[in-house]
Parts: C-alpha cells; sequence; structure tokens
C-alpha cells in the first residue's frame, strides 16, 4: 500500500518545468513519484532523463509512445516529429536502454484510490486516444480485458488534466509538464487518499531562455514559445484529437 503518490506525465524533455515540480513540497514529500510516459523527447533530453535517474527508487517509471519512438529512432526507424529525432541522437546509450526497458503498465495499491493502473495512453496501447469527453462505449473498449480489480486508471498522452468516472472506475490524466495544452505550468496529480489535479507555476519568460541558451535543438526558441507558453488551447487540442477517438 502506497500513501502518496505523485504523477508526472509527459515531461517532454523540459528540465526547468521538471525542477519547478520535483522542487514542490508534495512532490518531495510523496512516497513515490510516477512517470507516465513521453519523458526525454523535447529539448533537453539528457539533462531530464540524468535528473530522474538520480531520484533512485523513488521513481516508478512507465513509458510512453514518444519514449518508444526515441529508442526506434535510434535504431534507425526516424519518428514523423523533429525533435525526436534530434533528441534521439543526444542520449547516451545507457539512457536509450533504460527507456527501451520501460514498461508499458504499472499497477499499484494507493491508499483510498485501490488497485490503480498507470499507463501512458490507455492500457492496450501507448497511443491512441481518449479524452474527458469521449463516449462511455470508447472507454468500454480501450478498457477491455482490464482486470475489474482495477478500480482507478491514470493516464496521460492528451496533455490535458482531467478526473471522471467510466462506469464505476476513476480515471486520472494528470496533465503534462512540459508541454501543457489549456494554460501554462506544469500541471501534474497527486494521488491518495482523494485526486488532486494540481499546476505548478514557474517563471516562463526565465525557462523559454533557459532552453534557448542550454540546448543544442536547431529550433529550440520556438519549440519553447510554443509549448512552454502553451499556445494551444485544450479547445484546440480536443478539436485536434477528438476524431482520433472514434467519434
Amino acid at each position: 500500500m502506497v500513501n502518496r503518490v505523485a504523477v508526472l506525465s509527459d515531461i517532454h524533455g523540459v528540465l526547468p518545468a521538471l525542477e519547478a515540480v520535483l522542487a514542490e513540497p508534495d512532490v518531495a514529500a510523496a512516497d513515490l513519484i510516477v512517470l507516465t510516459g513521453d519523458i526525454a523527447a523535447g529539448p533537453q533530453p539528457v539533462e531530464v532523463l540524468d535528473v530522474l535517474a538520480d531520484l533512485g527508487d523513488r521513481v516508478c517509471w512507465v513509458g510512453g509512445n514518444a519514449d518508444r519512438e526515441l529508442v526506434e529512432a535510434r535504431a534507425g526507424r526516424p519518428a514523423s516529429i523533429e525533435v525526436s529525432n534530434w533528441a534521439a541522437g543526444q542520449l547516451r546509450d545507457d539512457q536509450v536502454a533504460r527507456l527501451a526497458a520501460l514498461p508499458a503498465t504499472a499497477t499499484l495499491e494507493i491508499d483510498g484510490l485501490g488497485p490503480t493502473l498507470f499507463c501512458h495512453a490507455t492500457p492496450r496501447d501507448d497511443e491512441e486516444v481518449v479524452l474527458v469527453d469521449s463516449r462511455m462505449a470508447r472507454w468500454a473498449e480501450v478498457f477491455d480485458g482490464l482486470p475489474a480489480a482495477i478500480s482507478t486508471v491514470v493516464c496521460g498522452h492528451t496533455h490535458m488534466p482531467f478526473t471522471r468516472l467510466v462506469d464505476r472506475r476513476l480515471v486520472v490524466n494528470p496533465g503534462s509538464i512540459g508541454m501543457p495544452y489549456g494554460g501554462v505550468g506544469a500541471w501534474w496529480a497527486l494521488l491518495g487518499p482523494g485526486v488532486q489535479l494540481r499546476r505548478t507555476a514557474f517563471d516562463v519568460d526565465a525557462a523559454c531562455a533557459r532552453v534557448a541558451a542550454e540546448s543544442t535543438f536547431p529550433d529550440a526558441v520556438a519549440w519553447a514559445d510554443e509549448y512552454l507558453r502553451s499556445q494551444h488551447s485544450d479547445a484546440d487540442a480536443l478539436a485536434a484529437f477528438g476524431p482520433r477517438d472514434g467519434r
């Protein structure tokens, strides 16, 4: 049984945002930090992975589609996203090996929430889409085969925070640390005994300047301006992702 879990998803290689969240007292005091994928595909991949690795056993790692794509790009199968191909070339061999070994899911017994499954997109696939307003039949489809004992599912992937009930099962998306849709800041969740959706504010201007100064990604300035400043609203993201949930 774990009492308090901090969930960090979709960091996307943004070190200033990650550092701001790790400095939160509730994250520092949590029994465990769970990463729900898309950890390093961004402008500071090496630095982000090193900071997280230094936390040792306090971190439970779950892989996402962008982590898988970094491994594939390193093996000669390029990703469709420019920053992923660049990031794959920056990683050390030990970091590639870590990403290659990440599990697709992890299950923990959490105080107040019961058996809780962590995944990136859905329990069965690391890139399919479900949203806060996905119809019940879609949720039933992606949860097909999930053990009945799982009372809570925590996912990421779509970069928008929400909680909702799905046929008596609680679903939580913490939002994104490094690429938030819908508002600036680093979004995360604190679990146990309930669910708190949290947002950590940080100096976005300073973070963009730091990414521009410290990253060698050729488009680091534009990338930081687009994502750290949350240029895409949740309405934009829902419109873009909606067709991918079969609606």
